[in-house]
């Protein structure tokens, strides 16, 4: 039981096949009480499904771009806990366009649109984080190494994944002095709905599961474990760390 009795948030399930659930069902399973986001009430009752076997979970509406429900979000969890131990941002959306052909024909619109959704929501949500960690807490997100190396089709994404990964560190700069980790995630791809939507997305796959050390794609599962350890207090000495679970591909000079 790894988080016994921790209060997590998970922000950012789509459905059962997406890494934020995965994370959401270990963490469960490690004995936490969880926190489930969903952006509006049109997507209420997908919520209550993906809730199901998850310990009877917190549902709270939000949508990470307006202030005022990111602020009423922290306002119900202060009223329903009084305090919180993790949150996970797993939040990340670009329109469908700009995942594909020239990083160079990427609109103003598209872009801002990329960064304001993947990565500053991860500030807005810190900011309310932050005052319900009174004793410390573990804020972890999920990135990918299209924001580190150029990755093909990823485009403006990787953008705001470079955008995710800056801000995490400089949030673990900032917020560590209270005690509050924050770190970073890196899985390797996987078939998720979010992923179907970069373009030649399965011969990524591919070619990273002939190319990596331990010739295998990753799951869901690996990067439920590696979320649970981080957001545990086994690792209570780790911050702005970005931990890849991508079989070792990104070692690899090439």
């Amino acid at each position: 039981m790894l988080l016994k009795d921790k209060k997590i948030m998970v922000c950012g399930i789509a459905n059962h096949r997406s890494i934020a659930y995965a994370v959401a069902r270990f963490c469960s399973e490690q004995g936490a009480q969880l926190c489930i986001t969903y952006q509006n009430e049109r997507l209420y009752k997908n919520a209550v499904k993906l809730g199901e076997g998850l310990g009877d979970p917190l549902l709270l509406p939000c949508d990470v771009t307006n202030d005022e429900e990111v602020a009423a979000l922290f306002a119900e969890v202060e009223k329903a806990w009084g305090r919180l131990d993790g949150l996970v941002h797993s939040i990340a959306f670009a329109n469908a366009d700009d995942l594909k052909g020239d990083f160079v024909d990427t609109s103003l619109d598209g872009f801002l649109l990329a960064q304001n959704i993947s990565a500053y929501s991860l500030t807005a949500l810190a900011r309310g984080a932050r005052g319900l960690m009174k004793d410390g807490g573990s804020i972890i997100c999920m990135t990918y190494l299209g924001g580190e190396r150029v990755v093909r089709n990823y485009n403006v994404m990787g953008v705001a994944k470079a955008s995710l990964d800056m801000s995490a560190k400089y949030l673990a700069a900032g917020l560590g002095p209270e005690g509050i980790r924050v770190n970073i995630v890196s899985p390797g791809p996987i078939k998720t709905l979010a992923a179907s939507g970069v373009g030649g997305f399965k011969s990524i796959l591919d070619n990273v599961k002939e190319m990596n050390p331990l010739r295998r794609n990753v799951s869901q599962e690996d990067v439920a474990k590696v979320s649970a350890f981080l957001l545990s207090d086994l690792s209570s000495g780790v911050t702005g760390e970005t931990i890849h679970v991508d079989a070792g591909y990104h070692i690899l000079g090439m």
